[in-house]
Protein backbone atom coordinates (compact mmCIF):
# COMPACT_ATOMS: atom_id res chain seq x y z
CA UNK A 1 0.00 0.00 0.00
CA UNK A 2 0.92 3.48 -0.71
CA UNK A 3 1.33 6.32 1.70
CA UNK A 4 -1.15 8.44 -0.79
CA UNK A 5 -3.90 5.22 -0.14
CA UNK A 6 -7.55 6.97 0.21
CA UNK A 7 -8.09 4.05 2.50
CA UNK A 8 -8.14 4.74 5.81
CA UNK A 9 -4.59 4.36 7.51
CA UNK A 10 -4.09 1.61 10.18
CA UNK A 11 -1.85 1.91 13.52
CA UNK A 12 1.58 1.74 12.83
CA UNK A 13 1.32 -1.49 15.37
CA UNK A 14 -0.39 -2.97 12.81
CA UNK A 15 1.18 -2.48 9.95
CA UNK A 16 4.41 -4.16 8.33
CA UNK A 17 7.18 -2.50 6.02
CA UNK A 18 9.12 -3.87 3.58
CA UNK A 19 11.61 -2.10 1.15
CA UNK A 20 10.33 -2.75 -1.85
CA UNK A 21 7.32 -4.58 -3.22
CA UNK A 22 9.27 -7.68 -4.62
CA UNK A 23 9.84 -7.92 -0.32
CA UNK A 24 5.80 -7.17 0.38
CA UNK A 25 4.95 -10.47 -2.88
CA UNK A 26 7.88 -12.61 -1.10
CA UNK A 27 5.85 -12.13 2.18
CA UNK A 28 2.29 -13.33 0.64
CA UNK A 29 0.75 -9.86 -0.07
CA UNK A 30 -0.54 -8.55 -3.05
CA UNK A 31 -0.33 -4.50 -4.28
CA UNK A 32 -3.67 -2.77 -2.97
CA UNK A 33 -6.53 -2.36 -5.49
CA UNK A 34 -7.29 1.22 -4.13
CA UNK A 35 -3.65 3.25 -4.51
CA UNK A 36 -2.38 0.54 -6.93
CA UNK A 37 1.53 0.68 -5.71
CA UNK A 38 2.27 -1.88 -9.04
CA UNK A 39 1.21 1.81 -11.02
CA UNK A 40 3.54 3.85 -9.29
CA UNK A 41 6.81 5.15 -10.34
CA UNK A 42 10.17 2.81 -10.16
CA UNK A 43 12.38 2.67 -7.27
CA UNK A 44 14.31 5.03 -8.37
CA UNK A 45 18.32 4.05 -8.99
CA UNK A 46 19.88 5.75 -6.25
CA UNK A 47 17.43 4.30 -3.64
CA UNK A 48 18.78 2.64 -0.57
CA UNK A 49 22.32 2.23 0.90
CA UNK A 50 23.90 0.44 -1.13
CA UNK A 51 25.82 1.79 -4.53
CA UNK A 52 25.95 -1.79 -5.86
CA UNK A 53 22.36 -2.73 -5.23
CA UNK A 54 21.92 0.54 -6.58
CA UNK A 55 24.02 -0.46 -9.67
CA UNK A 56 22.02 -3.35 -10.08
CA UNK A 57 18.80 -2.06 -9.84
CA UNK A 58 19.54 -0.38 -12.74
CA UNK A 59 20.89 -3.33 -14.57
CA UNK A 60 17.41 -5.36 -13.66
CA UNK A 61 15.07 -2.57 -14.64
CA UNK A 62 17.10 -2.42 -18.09
CA UNK A 63 16.23 -6.83 -18.17
CA UNK A 64 19.62 -7.79 -16.71
CA UNK A 65 18.10 -10.78 -15.71
CA UNK A 66 16.54 -11.66 -18.79
CA UNK A 67 18.69 -13.85 -20.53
CA UNK A 68 21.70 -14.24 -17.95
CA UNK A 69 21.73 -15.17 -14.14
CA UNK A 70 22.74 -13.55 -11.31
CA UNK A 71 26.05 -14.73 -11.74
CA UNK A 72 26.50 -12.62 -14.71
CA UNK A 73 24.53 -9.83 -13.13
CA UNK A 74 27.21 -9.76 -9.94
CA UNK A 75 30.36 -10.16 -12.54
CA UNK A 76 28.91 -7.20 -14.12
CA UNK A 77 28.90 -5.41 -11.00
CA UNK A 78 32.63 -6.58 -9.71
CA UNK A 79 31.11 -8.64 -6.83
CA UNK A 80 30.47 -12.05 -6.11
CA UNK A 81 26.96 -13.74 -6.59
CA UNK A 82 26.91 -14.27 -3.24
CA UNK A 83 27.98 -11.21 -2.19
CA UNK A 84 25.19 -9.79 -4.17
CA UNK A 85 22.26 -12.18 -2.70
CA UNK A 86 23.26 -10.46 0.61
CA UNK A 87 23.51 -7.43 -0.36
CA UNK A 88 19.83 -7.91 -1.82
CA UNK A 89 18.84 -9.26 1.20
CA UNK A 90 20.24 -6.87 3.83
CA UNK A 91 18.74 -3.90 1.71
CA UNK A 92 15.55 -5.18 0.26
CA UNK A 93 14.72 -7.73 1.70
CA UNK A 94 14.64 -9.80 -1.44
CA UNK A 95 16.43 -11.40 -3.69
CA UNK A 96 17.79 -10.04 -7.25
CA UNK A 97 15.52 -12.78 -9.31
CA UNK A 98 12.41 -11.83 -6.92
CA UNK A 99 12.81 -8.10 -7.95
CA UNK A 100 13.40 -9.18 -11.60
CA UNK A 101 10.02 -11.18 -11.15
CA UNK A 102 8.10 -8.31 -9.28
CA UNK A 103 8.92 -5.85 -12.36
CA UNK A 104 8.13 -8.08 -14.93
CA UNK A 105 4.92 -9.16 -13.10
CA UNK A 106 3.67 -5.67 -13.10
CA UNK A 107 4.90 -4.75 -16.15
CA UNK A 108 2.70 -7.67 -17.72
CA UNK A 109 -0.62 -5.89 -15.67
CA UNK A 110 -0.08 -2.66 -17.27
CA UNK A 111 -0.06 -4.67 -20.44
CA UNK A 112 -3.32 -5.98 -19.24
CA UNK A 113 -4.57 -2.85 -17.73
CA UNK A 114 -3.62 -0.51 -20.27
CA UNK A 115 -3.48 -2.33 -24.22
CA UNK A 116 -6.35 -4.62 -26.00
CA UNK A 117 -3.17 -7.32 -26.23
CA UNK A 118 -4.02 -10.71 -26.83
CA UNK A 119 -2.88 -12.23 -23.55
CA UNK A 120 -0.49 -14.28 -25.43
CA UNK A 121 0.93 -11.28 -26.37
CA UNK A 122 1.25 -9.56 -23.11
CA UNK A 123 3.05 -12.78 -21.92
CA UNK A 124 5.77 -12.14 -24.47
CA UNK A 125 6.25 -8.81 -24.37
CA UNK A 126 6.15 -8.72 -20.58
CA UNK A 127 9.34 -12.16 -20.69
CA UNK A 128 7.45 -14.70 -20.11
CA UNK A 129 8.34 -17.94 -21.61
CA UNK A 130 4.53 -19.28 -22.24
CA UNK A 131 1.46 -18.79 -21.17
CA UNK A 132 1.36 -21.18 -18.33
CA UNK A 133 4.40 -18.99 -16.21
CA UNK A 134 2.51 -16.48 -17.26
CA UNK A 135 -0.75 -17.10 -15.56
CA UNK A 136 0.93 -18.57 -12.44
CA UNK A 137 2.92 -15.18 -11.92
CA UNK A 138 0.25 -13.05 -12.27
CA UNK A 139 -2.42 -14.77 -10.20
CA UNK A 140 0.78 -15.41 -7.62
CA UNK A 141 1.01 -11.47 -7.76
CA UNK A 142 -2.19 -10.40 -8.01
CA UNK A 143 -4.53 -13.12 -6.59
CA UNK A 144 -6.72 -12.83 -9.48
CA UNK A 145 -6.11 -14.25 -12.71
CA UNK A 146 -5.36 -12.21 -16.42
CA UNK A 147 -8.54 -12.41 -17.42
CA UNK A 148 -10.54 -11.13 -14.20
CA UNK A 149 -7.90 -8.16 -13.95
CA UNK A 150 -8.95 -7.18 -17.47
CA UNK A 151 -12.17 -7.43 -17.09
CA UNK A 152 -11.91 -5.88 -13.80
CA UNK A 153 -11.09 -2.44 -15.38
CA UNK A 154 -13.20 -2.80 -19.11
CA UNK A 155 -12.02 -1.14 -22.30
CA UNK A 156 -8.69 1.20 -21.73
CA UNK A 157 -9.81 4.68 -21.16
CA UNK A 158 -8.05 5.84 -24.34
CA UNK A 159 -8.04 3.29 -26.84
CA UNK A 160 -5.57 3.85 -30.00
CA UNK A 161 -5.93 3.66 -33.64
CA UNK A 162 -5.55 0.76 -34.77
CA UNK A 163 -2.32 -0.89 -35.48
CA UNK A 164 -0.85 1.05 -32.31
CA UNK A 165 -0.52 0.42 -28.95
CA UNK A 166 0.38 3.22 -26.04
CA UNK A 167 1.42 2.89 -22.24
CA UNK A 168 1.54 5.42 -20.17
CA UNK A 169 4.76 6.22 -18.17
CA UNK A 170 4.76 7.03 -14.43
CA UNK A 171 6.76 9.23 -12.77
CA UNK A 172 7.57 11.67 -9.52
CA UNK A 173 6.06 15.59 -9.54
CA UNK A 174 7.52 17.72 -10.29
CA UNK A 175 8.56 17.22 -13.79
CA UNK A 176 9.82 20.27 -16.06
CA UNK A 177 8.74 18.76 -18.99
CA UNK A 178 9.07 21.85 -21.45
CA UNK A 179 12.78 22.82 -19.89
CA UNK A 180 13.37 18.58 -21.14
CA UNK A 181 11.99 19.05 -24.37
CA UNK A 182 14.12 22.96 -24.66
CA UNK A 183 16.95 21.10 -24.40
CA UNK A 184 17.23 17.82 -26.23
CA UNK A 185 15.42 20.46 -29.67
CA UNK A 186 18.68 21.67 -30.87
CA UNK A 187 20.64 18.52 -30.12
CA UNK A 188 18.16 16.73 -32.05
CA UNK A 189 19.38 14.05 -34.95
CA UNK A 190 18.26 15.17 -37.86
CA UNK A 191 16.20 12.89 -40.07
CA UNK A 192 16.02 10.81 -37.32
CA UNK A 193 14.42 12.81 -34.11
CA UNK A 194 11.41 14.67 -34.10
CA UNK A 195 10.95 17.49 -31.33
CA UNK A 196 7.83 19.75 -30.76
CA UNK A 197 6.86 22.05 -28.03
CA UNK A 198 5.14 19.09 -26.93
CA UNK A 199 6.23 15.60 -28.11
CA UNK A 200 9.30 13.57 -29.31
CA UNK A 201 9.38 10.93 -32.15
CA UNK A 202 11.97 9.13 -33.37
CA UNK A 203 12.88 6.34 -35.53
CA UNK A 204 13.68 2.74 -34.26
CA UNK A 205 15.78 -0.03 -35.02
CA UNK A 206 15.41 -2.69 -32.19
CA UNK A 207 15.86 -6.51 -32.92
CA UNK A 208 14.40 -6.81 -36.53
CA UNK A 209 11.99 -4.09 -35.91
CA UNK A 210 11.80 -0.76 -37.57
CA UNK A 211 9.43 2.39 -37.32
CA UNK A 212 8.93 5.44 -35.10
CA UNK A 213 7.63 5.40 -31.78
CA UNK A 214 6.25 9.04 -30.27
CA UNK A 215 6.42 10.47 -26.63
CA UNK A 216 3.94 13.28 -25.16
CA UNK A 217 2.60 14.00 -21.58
CA UNK A 218 -0.11 12.36 -20.73
CA UNK A 219 -3.10 14.74 -20.09
CA UNK A 220 -4.29 13.07 -17.24
CA UNK A 221 -1.03 14.21 -15.44
CA UNK A 222 1.62 12.40 -13.25
CA UNK A 223 3.06 10.42 -16.81
CA UNK A 224 4.56 10.82 -20.24
CA UNK A 225 2.55 8.29 -22.86
CA UNK A 226 4.43 5.92 -25.43
CA UNK A 227 2.88 5.56 -28.75
CA UNK A 228 4.51 2.84 -30.48
CA UNK A 229 3.51 0.29 -33.81
CA UNK A 230 1.70 -2.86 -32.96
CA UNK A 231 4.35 -4.56 -34.35
CA UNK A 232 6.42 -3.43 -31.61
CA UNK A 233 5.00 -4.99 -28.75
CA UNK A 234 7.18 -8.25 -28.30
CA UNK A 235 9.78 -4.99 -27.67
CA UNK A 236 7.26 -3.06 -25.17
CA UNK A 237 9.71 -3.80 -22.26
CA UNK A 238 12.67 -2.72 -24.09
CA UNK A 239 11.16 0.69 -25.63
CA UNK A 240 9.42 1.46 -21.78
CA UNK A 241 12.55 1.18 -20.36
CA UNK A 242 14.86 3.36 -22.99
CA UNK A 243 11.83 5.86 -23.17
CA UNK A 244 12.45 5.85 -19.17
CA UNK A 245 16.12 6.55 -18.94
CA UNK A 246 15.86 9.32 -21.98
CA UNK A 247 13.17 11.31 -19.66
CA UNK A 248 15.14 10.16 -16.49
CA UNK A 249 11.65 8.92 -15.10
CA UNK A 250 12.99 7.22 -12.07
CA UNK A 251 14.70 10.68 -10.73
CA UNK A 252 13.38 11.40 -7.54
CA UNK A 253 13.01 15.36 -7.67
CA UNK A 254 12.03 15.92 -4.04
CA UNK A 255 15.07 14.17 -2.59
CA UNK A 256 17.47 16.12 -4.87
CA UNK A 257 16.01 19.52 -4.31
CA UNK A 258 16.63 18.80 -0.73
CA UNK A 259 20.10 18.45 -1.05
CA UNK A 260 20.54 21.18 -3.97
CA UNK A 261 18.94 23.69 -2.22
CA UNK A 262 20.79 24.13 0.07
CA UNK A 263 23.43 25.87 -2.41
CA UNK A 264 23.24 29.93 -2.72
CA UNK A 265 23.94 29.78 -5.90
CA UNK A 266 21.48 26.59 -6.76
CA UNK A 267 18.40 27.42 -4.64
CA UNK A 268 16.67 30.26 -7.09
CA UNK A 269 17.54 28.09 -10.26
CA UNK A 270 15.39 25.22 -8.40
CA UNK A 271 12.44 27.70 -7.33
CA UNK A 272 12.63 28.73 -11.43
CA UNK A 273 12.72 25.10 -12.57
CA UNK A 274 11.64 22.90 -10.43
CA UNK A 275 11.45 19.07 -11.60
CA UNK A 276 14.70 19.47 -13.59
CA UNK A 277 15.71 16.38 -15.39
CA UNK A 278 19.02 14.97 -16.45
CA UNK A 279 17.98 14.23 -20.31
CA UNK A 280 19.39 10.60 -20.85
CA UNK A 281 19.96 8.65 -24.15
CA UNK A 282 17.60 6.58 -25.91
CA UNK A 283 20.99 4.77 -27.27
CA UNK A 284 24.45 5.03 -25.72
CA UNK A 285 25.97 4.69 -28.72
CA UNK A 286 24.31 7.62 -30.56
CA UNK A 287 24.55 9.97 -27.78
CA UNK A 288 28.70 9.00 -27.71
CA UNK A 289 28.51 9.90 -31.74
CA UNK A 290 26.56 13.15 -31.39
CA UNK A 291 29.09 13.81 -27.98
CA UNK A 292 32.54 13.91 -30.19
CA UNK A 293 30.68 15.66 -32.83
CA UNK A 294 29.82 18.70 -30.38
CA UNK A 295 33.58 18.84 -29.46
CA UNK A 296 34.65 22.26 -29.78
CA UNK A 297 32.08 23.73 -31.88
CA UNK A 298 28.52 24.90 -30.69
CA UNK A 299 25.79 23.14 -30.32
CA UNK A 300 23.93 23.97 -34.06
CA UNK A 301 27.59 23.32 -35.52
CA UNK A 302 27.69 19.88 -33.94
CA UNK A 303 23.56 19.40 -35.18
CA UNK A 304 24.56 20.25 -38.80
CA UNK A 305 27.60 17.10 -38.82
CA UNK A 306 25.50 14.84 -37.01
CA UNK A 307 22.98 15.42 -40.11
CA UNK A 308 25.41 15.25 -42.92
CA UNK A 309 26.41 11.72 -40.84
CA UNK A 310 23.01 10.59 -40.77
CA UNK A 311 22.31 12.10 -44.41
CA UNK A 312 25.16 9.77 -45.80
CA UNK A 313 25.97 6.40 -43.69
CA UNK A 314 22.11 5.94 -42.16
CA UNK A 315 19.91 3.65 -43.66
CA UNK A 316 16.52 5.05 -45.26
CA UNK A 317 13.41 4.21 -43.24
CA UNK A 318 10.68 2.36 -45.40
CA UNK A 319 7.53 4.36 -46.01
CA UNK A 320 8.96 7.64 -44.15
CA UNK A 321 11.11 10.46 -45.15
CA UNK A 322 13.00 9.65 -41.87
CA UNK A 323 16.20 7.65 -41.59
CA UNK A 324 17.78 5.30 -38.94
CA UNK A 325 20.88 6.42 -36.97
CA UNK A 326 24.50 4.89 -38.11
CA UNK A 327 24.91 1.81 -36.60
CA UNK A 328 28.41 0.55 -35.23
CA UNK A 329 29.02 -1.63 -38.18
CA UNK A 330 27.90 1.75 -40.64
CA UNK A 331 30.98 3.87 -39.34
CA UNK A 332 34.05 1.40 -38.96
CA UNK A 333 35.48 2.28 -41.97
CA UNK A 334 33.15 5.59 -43.11
CA UNK A 335 35.21 8.40 -44.23
CA UNK A 336 34.03 11.02 -41.18
CA UNK A 337 36.66 13.86 -42.26
CA UNK A 338 34.86 13.90 -45.58
CA UNK A 339 31.68 15.50 -43.81
CA UNK A 340 33.97 18.32 -42.63
CA UNK A 341 35.81 17.75 -39.44
CA UNK A 342 39.20 17.08 -38.77
CA UNK A 343 40.58 13.51 -39.07
CA UNK A 344 41.66 12.98 -35.53
CA UNK A 345 37.72 13.35 -34.56
CA UNK A 346 36.66 11.75 -37.03
CA UNK A 347 39.07 8.62 -36.25
CA UNK A 348 37.87 9.15 -32.61
CA UNK A 349 33.68 8.03 -33.72
CA UNK A 350 35.17 5.36 -35.48
CA UNK A 351 37.68 3.92 -32.66
CA UNK A 352 33.94 4.10 -30.51
CA UNK A 353 32.63 1.90 -33.18
CA UNK A 354 34.80 -0.13 -33.33
CA UNK A 355 35.09 -0.51 -30.02
CA UNK A 356 31.42 -1.20 -29.60
CA UNK A 357 31.26 -3.25 -32.61
CA UNK A 358 33.98 -5.62 -31.04
CA UNK A 359 31.73 -6.30 -27.16
CA UNK A 360 34.15 -3.71 -25.76
CA UNK A 361 32.32 -2.45 -22.73
CA UNK A 362 33.17 1.13 -23.00
CA UNK A 363 29.26 2.07 -23.02
CA UNK A 364 28.00 -0.97 -20.39
CA UNK A 365 27.09 0.49 -16.82
CA UNK A 366 30.22 0.43 -14.42
CA UNK A 367 30.63 -0.12 -10.75
CA UNK A 368 31.29 3.67 -10.69
CA UNK A 369 31.61 6.85 -11.99
CA UNK A 370 35.35 6.86 -11.93
CA UNK A 371 35.68 3.38 -13.72
CA UNK A 372 33.11 4.83 -16.48
CA UNK A 373 35.69 7.96 -17.00
CA UNK A 374 38.46 6.01 -17.30
CA UNK A 375 37.32 3.40 -19.76
CA UNK A 376 36.12 6.46 -22.24
CA UNK A 377 39.33 8.33 -21.60
CA UNK A 378 41.17 5.28 -22.35
CA UNK A 379 39.85 5.70 -25.77
CA UNK A 380 42.06 8.04 -28.06
CA UNK A 381 40.10 11.53 -28.69
CA UNK A 382 37.91 11.17 -25.55
CA UNK A 383 39.21 13.60 -22.68
CA UNK A 384 37.37 14.40 -19.37
CA UNK A 385 34.87 16.89 -21.25
CA UNK A 386 33.99 14.39 -23.22
CA UNK A 387 33.74 11.39 -20.97
CA UNK A 388 31.66 13.26 -17.74
CA UNK A 389 28.98 14.26 -20.94
CA UNK A 390 28.48 11.03 -21.89
CA UNK A 391 28.36 9.65 -18.24
CA UNK A 392 25.72 11.78 -17.13
CA UNK A 393 23.51 11.36 -20.28
CA UNK A 394 24.60 7.71 -21.37
CA UNK A 395 25.46 5.81 -18.83
CA UNK A 396 22.89 7.32 -16.33
CA UNK A 397 25.82 8.23 -13.72
CA UNK A 398 24.03 11.06 -11.62
CA UNK A 399 26.85 12.57 -9.89
CA UNK A 400 28.81 13.00 -13.74
CA UNK A 401 29.97 16.68 -13.55
CA UNK A 402 31.54 18.04 -16.79
CA UNK A 403 33.70 20.59 -14.91
CA UNK A 404 35.38 21.77 -18.11
CA UNK A 405 32.78 23.02 -20.02
CA UNK A 406 32.34 26.81 -20.65
CA UNK A 407 28.74 26.98 -19.64
CA UNK A 408 29.26 26.14 -16.39
CA UNK A 409 32.87 27.99 -16.01
CA UNK A 410 30.51 30.97 -17.19
CA UNK A 411 27.74 29.97 -15.06
CA UNK A 412 29.78 29.96 -12.06
CA UNK A 413 31.92 33.16 -12.49
CA UNK A 414 32.42 35.83 -10.08
CA UNK A 415 33.37 38.77 -12.53
CA UNK A 416 33.52 38.80 -16.19
CA UNK A 417 36.10 36.08 -16.51
CA UNK A 418 35.05 32.56 -16.62
CA UNK A 419 35.51 30.08 -13.28
CA UNK A 420 38.78 27.86 -14.24
CA UNK A 421 37.70 24.24 -14.25
CA UNK A 422 39.90 23.20 -10.87
CA UNK A 423 36.98 26.30 -9.28
CA UNK A 424 34.09 24.63 -10.53
CA UNK A 425 35.04 21.26 -9.32
CA UNK A 426 35.44 22.40 -5.84
CA UNK A 427 32.65 24.40 -5.62
CA UNK A 428 30.92 21.02 -7.02
CA UNK A 429 31.62 18.99 -3.84
CA UNK A 430 28.74 19.50 -1.35
CA UNK A 431 26.03 18.59 -4.90
CA UNK A 432 27.08 15.24 -4.76
CA UNK A 433 25.70 12.36 -5.77
CA UNK A 434 23.66 15.22 -8.08
CA UNK A 435 26.28 17.29 -9.74
CA UNK A 436 24.47 16.48 -13.06
CA UNK A 437 21.46 17.98 -11.93
CA UNK A 438 23.36 20.61 -10.99
CA UNK A 439 24.99 20.86 -14.10
CA UNK A 440 21.52 20.59 -16.28
CA UNK A 441 20.28 23.90 -13.75
CA UNK A 442 23.42 25.92 -14.84
CA UNK A 443 23.19 25.30 -18.10
CA UNK A 444 19.58 26.71 -17.60
CA UNK A 445 21.10 29.76 -16.06
CA UNK A 446 23.31 30.34 -18.61
CA UNK A 447 20.46 30.29 -21.46
CA UNK A 448 18.70 32.67 -19.27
Amino acid sequence: CRPVCPARTPRAANCTFFACAAAAEEAGFRPCRRCRPDTSPGTPAWSGTSVTVNRALRLIDGGALEDAGVEDLAARLGVGDRHLRRLFVEHLGASPLAVAHTRRAHFAKRLIEETTLPMQQVALSAGFQNTRRFNAAISRAFQRTPSAIRKAVGEPAARDAEGFVSLRLTHREPFDWAAHLEFLRPRALPGVEQITAASYRRTVDLEGFTGIIEIDRDPKGGALRLRAPIAAAPLLATLVERARRLFDLDADPVAIAELLSADPCLAPLLRRYPGIRVPGAWDPFETSVRAILGQQVTVTGATSLAGRLIERYGRPLPGHDLRLFPRPVDLLDADIAGLGMPGARAETIRTVARAVHDGEPVLDPARDLDEAVDRLTALPGIGDWTAQYVAMRALQEPDAFPAGDLGLRKALATGDKPASAAVVRRLSEPWRPWRAYAAMLLWRKDLS
